[in-house]
C-alpha cells in the first residue's frame, strides 16, 4: 500500500454517516473515491454544490459540473446546486461538520499554513481560511515530511498562516496525531515505526498515548 493510499483509507474512518463534509483541494479530494457508493454523506464544494460525488466516467462527464478544484464530478441523488454566496453562508454559519484539508505546515498549537510559500506564485487563499475558521472539525491530511525530508509537523508554523488553532487531528502516512491542550498526542501508528523514529521525523514534541496510560489505538 502506498503512503497516499494509507492516508486516504484512514481518513475515511473520520467521516460520520449523515454529515456534511468539505474535501480540500489536493490529497483530500481523493478521499471521496475511497468511500462506499452507498455511504450516507453530503460532500460540500465551496463553488456551490452539496452532494458532489465521484468523478463521472469520461463519456458521461458534464463540462459544466466541476468542484472547487476544477475536477469533473457527478451528483448524488438529492444534490443541491447554488451560488457561491449561499455556499459561503453555509461555511460561515458552521453548517459544515468536517473539513479535510492539506497542509504545507501544521504545528503543535493547531495552527495551519497551507496557502502560500513566499516567493512562489499562489492563486490566492480561496475558501481555505473560512473553512479552517468556521468548520466544526478540521482534519489535516499530509505527508509527514516534505519532498526534501523536512518535517511538516512543527513546533510553530513559519509560513503565512491560513488560520490559528483550528486543527483537531493530523493524519499522515505514519500516524494519527491529535492536537490537544497538552500538546500533540499520537493516537495510532499507521506504519511500522518506533516512537523514536516517529519523533525524529517530527519537529514538535510528541506525546505517545500509551505512555500516559491511554489506548494507543483507541479514540
Amino acid at each position: 500500500m502506498s503512503d497516499v493510499e494509507r492516508i486516504l483509507r484512514r481518513a475515511v474512518l473520520e467521516i460520520t454517516p449523515g454529515s456534511i463534509v468539505n474535501l480540500g483541494i489536493g490529497l483530500p479530494t481523493k478521499v471521496m473515491h475511497y468511500l462506499p457508493d452507498d455511504f450516507d454523506v453530503q460532500i460540500h464544494s465551496e463553488n456551490g454544490i452539496l452532494g458532489a460525488w465521484k468523478q463521472a466516467e469520461p463519456e458521461s462527464m458534464d463540462p459544466f459540473l466541476i468542484d472547487a478544484s476544477g475536477a469533473y464530478v457527478s451528483l448524488r441523488e438529492g444534490a443541491s446546486l447554488f451560488d457561491s454566496a449561499v455556499s459561503f453562508a453555509m461555511i460561515r454559519r458552521a453548517r459544515v461538520d468536517l473539513t479535510m484539508i492539506g497542509a504545507f505546515e501544521v504545528d503543535a498549537h493547531g495552527n495551519l499554513a497551507n496557502w502560500k510559500i513566499p516567493g512562489r506564485f499562489s492563486p490566492g487563499i480561496g475558501g481555505a481560511m473560512e473553512l479552517a475558521q468556521k468548520t466544526k472539525r478540521i482534519v489535516v491530511l499530509t505527508t509527514h515530511t516534505d519532498k526534501h525530508g523536512r518535517p511538516k509537523i512543527l513546533e510553530t508554523c513559519r509560513l503565512p498562516l491560513t488560520a490559528k488553532a483550528c486543527v483537531s487531528r493530523i493524519i499522515s502516512e505514519l500516524a494519527v496525531i491529535d492536537v490537544t491542550s497538552r500538546g500533540l498526542v499520537v493516537r495510532e501508528k499507521l506504519a511500522d515505526i518506533s516512537d523514536a523514529d516517529l519523533q525524529a521525523q517530527t519537529e514538535a514534541a510528541l506525546i505517545f498515548a500509551i505512555e500516559s496510560g491511554e489506548e494507543q489505538y483507541g479514540e
